[in-house]
């Protein structure tokens, strides 16, 4: 039964490409009501070929693969990146990383569950890639290889790391329920705005939202007075790329989702719009931002030991984290004086009454 379902599914997508011959898989899947990891899933044997969920052993091997591109997605935003993957801790507990000029991520192995070698037709001609999915079929991260990538490192990374089962479905499990928001009368205000004040490093701000059990949206609304986070139009994320651009201020972008957060550092150029979308292509870095999901969008300022750090923070109307943007630094180096320009004056001229 299993069998026939796969067989219908795959004959329906099938169907659809008839159509639309460009359609991507991720819009089929959509279309079909599945996830994208079990539309992929159907064409095992037929240049797909499952691994072991061995990530971590995986992933210290695409170093070899030399010169890539790195794709992280959510729903409303796509981070393309080319470079090589360097750096690589991915032992230390619950977080991994890669970091290095180009391919910068943190990995966050508990949402990590499948993982597939893809061999497909593109406009391109053929693309071979390595993609990982959650467990509800969700895609997490994507590595193509490009022009300069090793090939044979490629084949013997997929025969290496190849499951024992090739047949069976992809049978994806519910996504883990999000954190209901508490009251706001039930939070400590006053203590959430102190630890806020009392922040010494950026991250240390997942750990404050811990500890009140806060969603993002929810610290931002009980911020500290003063600037810390000040709701602006959606008009802002566009209005502050093209000016970076313009002034080829070095950004820091992050795209995440519940499995990886992917980071580009460097100036922004070609800017251009398709419809229904805001686009960044760069010769190794593309963005793709669907305007129209943006719900809110913040300019959030938090303290570090090096002075003020501050960012341009969009979500969907879930409170989903799309894309944020801060300015080009390192630990030690204070925040560049010309993205606090940029970020200010857009601030003012797109700050909600």
């Amino acid at each position: 039964m299993i069998t026939d379902t796969v067989s219908d599914l795959k004959q329906r997508w099938e169907a659809l490409l008839a159509d639309d011959p460009k359609l991507r898989i991720r819009n089929a899947a959509a279309q079909l009501g599945v996830s994208e990891g079990e539309l992929l899933a159907t064409r095992l044997g037929d240049g797909v070929t499952r691994l072991r969920p061995e990530f971590k052993a995986i992933l210290a091997n695409v170093p070899a693969l030399g010169r890539v591109m790195a794709l992280t997605r959510n729903d409303d935003a796509v981070h393309e990146r080319k470079g090589a993957y360097l750096n690589p801790s991915l032992e230390q507990g619950p977080v991994g990383l890669f970091v290095g000029a180009d391919i910068d991520l943190r990995i966050f192995w508990h949402a990590w569950a499948h993982a597939f070698g893809v061999i497909e037709g593109s406009r391109e001609g053929v693309r071979h890639s390595l993609q990982f999915f959650g467990a509800d079929g969700e895609a997490i991260h994507k590595i193509y290889l490009v022009e300069l990538s090793d090939a044979g490192a490629y084949s013997d990374l997929v025969a290496r790391f190849r499951a024992e089962d090739q047949t069976s479905p992809l049978v994806p499990l519910p996504a883990p329920a999000e954190r209901p928001e508490q009251p706001d009368a039930t939070v400590d205000v006053d203590g959430l705005r102190q630890g806020w004040l009392g922040l010494q490093d950026t991250h240390d701000f997942h750990s404050l939202l811990r500890q009140f059990g806060l969603t993002r949206v929810q610290a931002l609304r009980l911020a500290p007075e003063g600037g810390f986070a000040v709701p602006v139009a959606p008009s802002v994320l566009r209005a502050i790329i093209t000016q970076a651009a313009v002034e080829q201020c070095p950004v820091m972008v992050f795209v995440g989702n519940r499995g990886m957060l992917q980071i580009h550092t460097g100036p922004l150029a070609n800017l251009m719009d398709v419809p229904g979308w805001f686009n960044v292509v760069d010769p190794d870095f593309n963005l793709h931002v669907r305007e129209a999901a943006i719900a809110q969008v913040w300019v959030v300022r938090k303290p570090s030991a090096d002075g003020m750090i501050s960012a341009l923070e969009c979500y969907d109307a879930k409170g989903q984290l799309i894309v944020q943007l801060f300015g080009k630094r390192k630990p030690g180096i204070p925040e560049l004086e010309q993205w606090r320009g940029i970020i200010a004056n857009a601030e003012s001229a797109h700050r909600l009454a």
